[in-house]
């Protein structure tokens, strides 16, 4: 199954979490997991604290001074942080499902990271 996520902004972090639960419920998926992926070079998924969106920003911040923009890229596109930020954040998640529920913990959400908005970008979810 794949879905559509718009950003609004360069770098955003967009909770899916009910997406891939819906996508779980839709394929009546009850025990075994499912694989969360992103077929973006400047785009990432990660699952992080999902009850106080100051942990986005928080994050957004630090991958912001970990990879500033004005270093010397030879990457001609100009998005060369986007690319680094969506390697450090990973391409894909796999979570448990147990009673056609994923397993987080209390806090958890999964994230769409954005690096080098605003676009329209797919996310991908199988169950395995």
């Amino acid at each position: 199954m794949q879905f559509t996520v718009s950003t609004r902004s360069r770098t955003e972090m967009v909770d899916i979490t009910s997406r891939v639960q819906d996508f779980i419920r839709e394929e009546d998926v009850q025990d075994g997991a499912v694989m969360v992926f992103v077929p973006h070079t400047t785009a990432g998924v990660t699952i992080n604290e999902s009850a106080d969106p100051d942990v986005a920003r928080d994050i957004i911040m630090a991958l912001n001074i970990l990879v500033p923009d004005n270093l010397d890229y030879r990457h001609a596109e100009g998005n060369s942080p986007a690319h680094i930020k969506s390697s450090m954040m990973g391409s894909s998640v796999l979570m448990e499902v147990s009673g056609g529920r994923l397993v987080l913990g209390t806090w958890q959400g999964v994230f769409f990271c954005e690096f080098d908005g605003p676009r329209t970008r797919k996310v991908r979810v199988a169950a395995l």
